[in-house]
């Protein structure tokens, strides 16, 4: 089994970015398996965000919605998707979260925050 499939039957990684100073951020996120990569999507604006920009590096673990690990951490590479990957990812979304992902867009709507997709690309091990 590679180690994609590890992140399977999960419905959050935990994800650690790093500050200017190299200090970890961990965030749990919703995220889905598309082409051999983690895919989620977070607010343009997110500290994330920032911190990708600045270094794409990242660790990835499979986690509760609180956070608490699941598995083991992975080291990755982060990248942002382009429109024609999102149009793609949005629909593997719906698939995996159906209704909570429905209702989650729904309240994004009245946020009306711009939303990027990021695709996290393992390292072999």
């Amino acid at each position: 089994m590679g180690i994609i499939e590890l992140f399977n039957k999960h419905q959050y990684i935990n994800l650690e970015t790093y500050r200017k100073n190299g200090q970890g951020v961990r965030t749990p996120v919703w995220f889905v398996v598309h082409e051999g990569e983690l895919c989620f999507t977070t607010e343009a604006s997110s500290g994330k965000v920032k911190r990708l920009r600045r270094n794409p590096a990242v660790k990835a673990a499979p986690c509760t919605a609180s956070g608490d690990l699941l598995g083991e951490w992975h080291t990755a590479r982060a990248r942002f998707l382009s429109a024609d990957e999102i149009v793609v990812v949005r629909k593997v979304y719906a698939r995996k979260y159906g209704v909570m992902k429905l209702l989650f867009d729904l309240l994004g709507m009245f946020r009306k925050k711009q939303r990027l997709y990021i695709a996290l690309a393992l390292d072999s091990e």
